[in-house]
């Protein structure tokens, strides 16, 4: 099911199953899947995940997403001039949590008294989609909040953002956000903290109270993950990928990749092509 505004808005509601695909993600559109089922298989900026039942994935139209093994998931799809969560991010607080984060892959378990909440609210949904009156886009807009609120308050819960104040979690949300947006040209956690006029003490004393990485993890992981994007995606060459990073020489790139992924930028691009290659050849079989 799909809702079409006047302006170019639109939101996708649908239940996936085994044979379907899920399509690559256009610009500003954010996704939301909900697992039904176990054992679902999913390669994710070239790196396997396996999803269980309720498990709940946020992703960008950034992630490179291919499908391996999928059994059934229900689907959330919109695009920004539906609902903007950076412009509405005081409603939702998703921002460099659910959504436009660093480096980490949100992943959200809800308890079983959760499942049953977010259920509530997607039937509501369901039945939403079907209205045609002219209150439908803010019916359906209301709704969407309410999942993101709902999932953003399980996944500060499951990684113990309770431990810290509310104004503290912000400046984590924050921190991720301007990673998310600068890493190629900031390479240092002073440059953020000056950004967010905080110390870089007060930021690691921060970041120590929800987790083990510290705020360069964050930082270096994110790196990591664009050279993985560029490695797997593009055409581009090691030399090239290493400058738009940041890199001054392309050696201190690949010590810095072989450090986090134990083989080299060209080792890792020719393993990703050879894998394409089967990849096909089993098809054409």
């Amino acid at each position: 099911m799909k809702f079409e505004g006047s302006n170019n808005e639109h939101f996708n509601l649908e239940t996936i199953k085994g044979t379907q695909l899920i399509k690559k993600a256009q610009e500003t559109e954010l996704t939301l899947l909900w697992f039904m089922t176990d054992g679902n298989r999913l390669r994710i900026d070239s790196v396997e995940y396996t999803f269980n039942k309720y498990d709940i994935l946020c992703l960008t139209h950034f992630h490179e997403l291919e499908v391996m093994q999928l059994g059934e998931v229900k689907f959330l799809r919109w695009n920004k001039p539906f609902y903007c969560l950076l412009n509405h991010d005081s409603e939702v607080g998703c921002k460099g949590l659910l959504f436009y984060g660093a480096a980490t892959l949100p992943v959200i378990n809800p308890s079983s008294q959760e499942v049953d909440t977010l259920s509530t609210v997607w039937k509501m949904l369901e039945q939403e989609m079907v209205s045609q009156d002219n209150l439908q886009q803010e019916m359906l807009q209301m709704m969407l909040k309410r999942i993101l609120i709902l999932c953003a308050r399980i996944y500060k819960t499951q990684e113990n953002y309770g431990s810290v104040e509310h104004a503290n979690v912000d400046i984590i949300r924050e921190y991720n956000f301007l990673v998310e947006q600068h890493f190629k040209e900031k390479h240092g956690v002073a440059d953020y903290a000056a950004m967010l006029n905080k110390s870089p003490k007060t930021l690691s004393n921060l970041f120590k109270k929800v987790g083990n990485k510290s705020p360069l993890q964050y930082i270096h992981e994110r790196k990591i993950l664009e050279a993985r994007r560029m490695l797997s995606y593009t055409d581009k060459h090691v030399t090239e990928i290493s400058y738009e990073l940041g890199f001054t020489e392309v050696q201190a790139f690949s010590r810095f990749f072989k450090k986090h992924e134990m083989v080299s930028p060209i080792e890792f691009k020719k393993r990703k092509e050879l894998g394409n290659i089967a990849t096909s050849s089993g098809k054409d079989a």
